[in-house]
């Protein structure tokens, strides 16, 4: 694959927050080709089952999921309960604002607060669906006479359809994974010579930092593993060349 050799990171790309990780341009084709196929779906059948009722802010809200689902497929706020649980909160939200608060740019900013909120609790944090929260609160007079039947539809079909074209598509690509719960029973255990992490030091340490990280356990245990592994290499090849430019002993 072609992929970037790793740099040392700049400070300003520290503080612009760029993301220098090796990505092959196969896995950001697979992406792109993966968000249109989505979209696509999501797009036909909303418009297929419900015509002009599929509000066009919420396939821009799914937009958003597609970028998530097909680039950041491995990722904590990519699984099916943030995506499933997310929208499905964030619409409800965005729905009971549009009725009973009528400032709309209260409305909207409550809906995306309540939203934000009611995800934490509920450990579905899916960022899109603060989108769907904002479109359902300042929903014209046709989604306020749906009333929360919008919810279902389009909000959940949509997200619905997307869920099963992301399990699909990426189902035909082996290096993906979707949901990433499908290959837990593949961690890679950590290298020879360092402790293995358990699940209750991850639980401890996420405690401390006291803020969601966007990384599922598995694929930190795998990154703990190849880090280890390749410094376990990386010391076994040092020894080995001071080893052969050693100076003979005295005869």
């Amino acid at each position: 694959m072609n992929k970037r050799k790793p740099s040392a990171t700049s400070p300003w790309l520290k503080l612009l927050g760029i993301e220098l990780s090796p990505v092959s341009h196969r896995e950001r084709l697979v992406s792109a080709l993966g968000g249109f196929i989505g979209i696509f779906a999501v797009y036909w059948i909303s418009h297929f089952l419900l015509g002009a009722a599929a509000s066009p802010l919420l396939v821009l809200s799914m937009g958003s999921t597609a970028v998530m689902l097909f680039a950041v497929p491995h990722g904590a706020l990519s699984q099916p309960w943030p995506l499933l649980g997310g929208h499905l909160v964030s619409g409800l939200v965005g729905i009971a604002c549009l009725l009973y608060v009528p400032d709309p740019l209260l409305a909207g900013s409550l809906a995306t607060g309540l939203a934000i909120g009611a995800m934490h609790y509920l450990r579905c944090i899916h960022p899109p669906a603060g989108a769907t929260a904002l479109a359902a609160a300042l929903g014209n007079e046709s989604v306020r006479a749906m009333g929360f039947g919008f919810v279902l539809a389009p909000v959940m079909l949509n997200v619905l359809v997307i869920l099963v074209a992301a399990i699909a598509f990426n189902t035909l690509f082996s290096w993906r994974r979707y949901p990433a719960a499908l290959v837990r029973s593949a961690a890679v255990p950590a290298a020879a010579g360092y402790e293995a992490i358990s699940h209750e030091d991850f639980v401890y340490a996420l405690s401390q930092l006291d803020s969601y990280i966007d990384v599922s356990e598995e694929d930190l245990l795998r990154i703990y593993s190849l880090a280890t592994g390749r410094h376990r290499d990386v010391l076994a090849r040092a020894a080995a060349a001071a080893g052969s430019v050693s100076p003979s002993a005295p005869s």
